[in-house]
């Protein structure tokens, strides 16, 4: 009995030893947790939110070039010194504008040589015409043979058909002669001048690039490891460096073909009547499917110097300054590519009235 008592008193003692010990200890705690976030500047008036993750367009970034649906290349079809060229790089024209003049001297003088041909095979033909209807009254007289009639006859048609000959030559010659002024095929704009005074000019040389105006797409080169992905009709955001406003397109032309060099292949984008200049660089951006990200608002982004961070909250409402690298832009606010991870809790409003190493007082964690 005296031994059960024992027991049951040591039992006690050490059942008390152990809460005086948890108190201690707890009390410990709180006092190194209270000594954490003494003397930090309290910070309200702002809002807290834990990270989550986000369901966005999966977008594919590249990058192309404007290119007009109408563009002539205007090409010499003569040999010969360029004399005069009556417009330059940005000027606006208009079809049938005469653009450059080659020296036609010497399709002048051919011409000129061609011109008296005609005449006198038109001499030779009238005087064998004339001629034929003599001994055609001959013949009806039966003052000639049958063989004399045949030989006038014939000689009238080898006269006219000389006559068509060096008439269609003449045509020719006044057609080359015509080669000389340039003139424009299409109304629109000149984006290159390729030639200058003096230079000599050949046969199927490029002279001037003309941009027909209108309707405009971008030519872009895409990896070919989303061929599958790419398809005829697909809507395409293009960010223009001249333009505030991003354009949307839709892809109009896919190419099945992959460059062995870059393994890429080309699409072409509708942006329709923008009226923007071809040869303009722009900024695709493709939607090609689904994925989960962390996105977090703009505003909760702060930027100091060349640092881009936002301010998190850890357990005991201290706030810190932490890098973070973002990502594309959606309308619910910035992808985050690292920095953060799912649960950790941001100050997403408010943003001005923060201190880095302040504590949230009256925070409103949403």
């Amino acid at each position: 009995m005296e031994e059960y008592k024992h027991r049951k008193l040591i039992i006690s003692c050490f059942l008390a030893a152990a809460v005086v010990f948890f108190a201690v200890a707890t009390t410990g705690c709180k006092g190194k947790e209270r000594e954490k976030t003494a003397g930090r500047p309290e910070i309200s008036g702002v809002t807290v939110s834990p990270v989550a993750l986000s369901t966005v367009d999966d977008i594919y970034e590249t990058t192309g070039t404007i290119k007009a649906n109408t563009t002539s290349v205007v090409a010499s079809r003569m040999m010969g010194v360029v004399t005069s060229v009556s417009v330059k790089e940005g000027d606006a024209v208009k079809a049938g504008q005469v653009l450059l003049i080659i020296d036609d001297r010497e399709a002048a003088q051919r011409a000129r040589a061609s011109k008296m041909s005609v005449e006198s095979a038109r001499q030779n033909k009238d005087l064998a015409e004339k001629t034929w209807h003599r001994y055609k009254n001959l013949y009806n007289e039966n003052a000639l043979s049958r063989q004399e009639m045949d030989q006038v006859e014939t000689q009238k048609k080898v006269a006219e058909a000389e006559y068509e000959r060096i008439k269609a030559m003449d045509d020719e010659s006044k057609t080359y002669m015509s080669f000389a002024r340039i003139t424009a095929p299409i109304s629109g704009r000149v984006t290159e001048k390729r030639i200058d005074v003096g230079s000599m000019a050949t046969p199927g040389m490029p002279l001037l690039i003309l941009d027909g105006g209108g309707s405009s797409y971008i030519e872009a080169s895409i990896d070919a490891g989303l061929g599958t992905k790419i398809k005829k009709g697909m809507p395409v955001e293009a960010q223009v460096e001249t333009l505030v406003r991003p354009l949307v397109g839709k892809i109009r032309d896919v190419f099945p073909s992959v460059d062995p060099l870059s393994r890429t292949f080309i699409v072409k984008v509708d942006v329709g009547n923008t009226g923007i200049r071809s040869g303009l660089f722009a900024r695709l951006r493709i939607p090609v499917g689904k994925r989960n990200t962390i996105i977090v608002p703009e505003k909760a982004i702060v930027q100091k110097g060349q640092l881009i961070g936002v301010y998190a909250v850890d357990s005991q409402g201290i706030v810190t300054y932490r890098l973070i690298r973002k990502g594309n832009s959606f309308s619910g606010g910035t992808e985050i590519l690292s920095g953060l991870r799912v649960n950790d809790k941001i100050i997403i409003d408010g943003v001005e009235h923060v201190i880095d190493g302040g504590v949230i007082g009256g925070g409103k964690v949403k």
